[in-house]
C-alpha cells in the first residue's frame, strides 16, 4: 500500500514536470493517473512538505514552479529523450554506492537500460580500490545496467564509450573542453572531473550484464577542493563559476551515451575510436603504467587498438598491450 502511494505521488509529480508551462487541474490529473481528486490533493500537500513549490489556483489547478536542489525520479523521467536507457530508474535520496546496488539489481534480473542514481553517495567505489564521494544535491552519481550481446573481451570498450559521452556532454552544456586519461578518467587541466567504473557479470564466455558507474563533479563548491584534493580534482562550478541543472545534465548524458552505444553495437569500436583519440590526453607522451600487483612499466602511449587496449611503446620500439592499469605522466 505504501509503495503504491509512493508511485502515485511520483506519477503526480511527473505530470507537473511535464506541464510546467501551464496549470493542470486536479480532475485532469485524477483521470490520467486513475485516482480520486482527494488523493491528488493529498499528494500535492505531501510534495509541498517535501520542498516542491506548487501554485494551487481555484478553477485552474496546479503548477510546479520550483523544486528542491538536486535530482528526483519524476524530473529525470519527464524530460528523458532516450529509447531504452533510463526507462527504469531506481532513485535514492542517499545510498552507500549506486554501483553496489546496481550489481545486486542486475543479478536479480533488472532490465537492460536500468539506471541507479542518487542525490548523495557515501561509499562510492572507483577502480583498483579507489573511492568516490558525492555530496548531497551537487554532483552526479549513478550506475547503468546494460545487457549487450558482446564477447567478454569487448566489454572494456564500454568504458571508453562512456568517457567520450561524458566529454561530449560537458562541452555541449558548459563549453568546457576536457581530456580523457585512459581508460576511465575525465580531466581538465590535469585535474579529475569524472570517474568511470565498469564491472562485468558473466558466465564462461556469456555476458549477463555490464554495470557502468559514473561520478561527475558538477556543482561542488570551489572551497571544497583544498589541500591535497585541490591538486587532484575539480568541478564544473569551480572551472566556470556557474551552477548547472543536474537533471538536464543527466538527461543529456544518457541521450549521448545511448547514441554512441547504439553506434558501437551496430558498427563496432572502430566507429568510436577516433572520437576517443580526439579527446585522449596521453597520446604521444611518455607515461608510467602501474598494473595490479604493483608492477610498473614506462613507455610512450601510441594510442589504442580496435579493442580499446592501450598500446605502450617501450625500449627497441616494442609495443606492449595494456588491458587494465593506472597511468601517470613520467
Amino acid at each position: 500500500m505504501v509503495q503504491s502511494m509512493a508511485k502515485t505521488k511520483q506519477a503526480v509529480l511527473k505530470l507537473l514536470y511535464e506541464n510546467r508551462d501551464r496549470y493542470l487541474s486536479g480532475q485532469k490529473i485524477s483521470e490520467i493517473i486513475g485516482c480520486s481528486r482527494t488523493a491528488v490533493w493529498k499528494h500535492i500537500k505531501d510534495l509541498i512538505k517535501d520542498g516542491y513549490r506548487i501554485n494551487a489556483v481555484q478553477k485552474s489547478g496546479y503548477q510546479l514552479i520550483g523544486a528542491p536542489e538536486g535530482l528526483n525520479e519524476a524530473a529525470l523521467s519527464a524530460g528523458l529523450r532516450t529509447e531504452k536507457l533510463g526507462r527504469h530508474i531506481y532513485f535514492y535520496e542517499t545510498i552507500g554506492s549506486t554501483q553496489k546496488e546496481a550489481l545486486v539489481l542486475a543479478d536479480e534480473g533488472a532490465a537492460d537500460g536500468t539506471i541507479v542514481i542518487t542525490n548523495e553517495q557515501s561509499a562510492g567505489r572507483g577502480r583498483l580500490g579507489h573511492t568516490w564521494q558525492s555530496a548531497r544535491g551537487v554532483n552526479v552519481a549513478m550506475s547503468m545496467i546494460l545487457r549487450p550481446h558482446l564477447p567478454i573481451e569487448q566489454t572494456p570498450q564500454l568504458t571508453l564509450i562512456t568517457a567520450v559521452a561524458a566529454c561530449d556532454v560537458i562541452e555541449k552544456v558548459t563549453g568546457v573542453s576536457c581530456g580523457i586519461k585512459w581508460p576511465n578518467d575525465i580531466l581538465f587541466e590535469g585535474k579529475k572531473l569524472v570517474g568511470i567504473l565498469t564491472e562485468l557479470q558473466a558466465e564462461a564466455t556469456y555476458v549477463k550484464a555490464v554495470v557502468i558507474g559514473i561520478g561527475m563533479n558538477v556543482n561542488t563548491d570551489p572551497e571544497t577542493f583544498s589541500g591535497e584534493l585541490a591538486s587532484r580534482a575539480t568541478s564544473l562550478k569551480k572551472i566556470t563559476g556557474k551552477t548547472y541543472d543536474l537533471v538536464s545534465f543527466v538527461q543529456a548524458f544518457l541521450k549521448r551515451f545511448e547514441e554512441l552505444y547504439m553506434l558501437f553495437l551496430k558498427e563496432g569500436f572502430p566507429s568510436i575510436k577516433p572520437l576517443w583519440e580526439r579527446r585522449a590526453t596521453s597520446l604521444g607522451k611518455k607515461i608510467k603504467v602501474r598494473q595490479a600487483g604493483g608492477k610498473t612499466i614506462e613507455g610512450i602511449a601510441r594510442g589504442i587498438n580496435d579493442q580499446g587496449v592501450l598500446l605502450l611503446e617501450g625500449e627497441n620500439h616494442r609495443l606492449t598491450r595494456v588491458y587494465s592499469a593506472d597511468i601517470e605522466w613520467s
